[in-house]
């Protein structure tokens, strides 16, 4: 089953991250792929993140896809224009890439080269719109008809809020109308947060229209706790998480404990439809709190 016939058969998914190497190697990306084929039901593979180069996101899905590990291709706004965009697109759906989420992309001055100039010539809304008419209509802007055909499944990304009184979620619902039916959001490490949220998008309308995988991470210590939570947009980490982290005699076992307990709280959760398990600075964690998260997600939802 792919990750798409996982979704729509109603299975928990758990996702995972991998950030291409800065390499020309291609055993130094399957070293950190590897270990997660037949545990995450899927892989994302970053397009340039933190602004910075990297192997790219393209040829890294399709070594992925080559070694029996299904990708998510990350594809930013920042460092192409629409043609360059477009072709991507096309050359994904020649691959046999399908899975895809759309991101706006860091700021070139958060990367090593500021100087760098941001292309943001289409965003990330008007992306989905044209991956989802070459797949369905078989055309690229302006109605230029393109042979052959992509199965593309199309992502966006989200941010759990604590919703206010009188919040609706028209971020959500615009990406939705543009083609968005997965979304994988920012760490979000509020069991509690993640309910409300789910409710208030039952309550407008479209929790049944898309696919939730909320972000999730085996925290690696305090410092990177307190870290993610103050300089990641949209993060967060509770106060008693990060006090768990700074009492703990071995702060990464017991962030790895924290995430897995927190995955099996989600698999209960209505309106969940999986996590994304991403582990900045902690790439070893995954493997393990995938396999041991699995088992309890098991027992939970069967």
């Amino acid at each position: 089953m792919t990750l798409r016939d996982k979704l729509e058969a109603g299975r928990f998914v758990m996702t995972a991250e991998v950030t291409p190497p800065v390499s020309m190697a291609r055993s130094d990306l399957l070293d950190r792929a590897l270990p997660l084929r037949g545990l995450a039901d899927a892989v994302n593979v970053t397009d340039g993140a933190g602004a910075r180069p990297h192997l790219g996101a393209l040829t890294a899905a399709a070594m992925l896809l080559a070694e029996g590990i299904e990708p998510i291709l990350q594809l930013t706004c920042r460092d192409r224009n629409r043609i360059a965009l477009q072709s991507d697109l096309m050359s994904a759906a020649a691959l046999g890439i399908d899975n895809l989420l759309m991101l706006r992309g860091d700021n070139p001055d958060a990367g090593d080269q500021p100087e760098a100039k941001g292309v943001f010539d289409i965003d990330t809304r008007t992306l989905m719109t044209t991956a989802r008419d070459l797949r369905d209509k078989g055309v690229l802007p302006p109605s230029r008809a393109v042979a052959g055909h992509a199965n593309f499944f199309i992502g966006g990304a989200d941010n759990p809020i604590d919703p206010p009184p009188g919040w609706q979620p028209e971020g959500l619902r615009a990406k939705l109308a543009s083609g968005a039916q997965f979304v994988q959001t920012q760490f979000c490490m509020d069991a509690g947060v993640v309910a409300r949220y789910c409710a208030r998008l039952a309550e407008a309308g479209i929790a049944r229209q898309v696919h939730l995988l909320i972000g999730v991470a085996p925290l690696k210590s305090a410092k990177s706790a307190r870290w993610m939570r103050d300089k990641l947009f949209g993060s967060i980490i509770p106060d008693d998480i990060v006090a768990r982290m700074e009492q703990a005699s071995d702060p990464a076992a017991e962030g790895e404990a924290i995430c897995v307990a927190l995955i099996e709280q989600l698999a209960r959760t209505p309106g969940v439809s999986g996590v994304h398990v991403m582990a900045p600075n902690n790439v070893g964690a995954l493997p393990r709190v995938l396999r041991a998260a699995r088992d309890r997600v098991v027992r939970v939802r069967g």
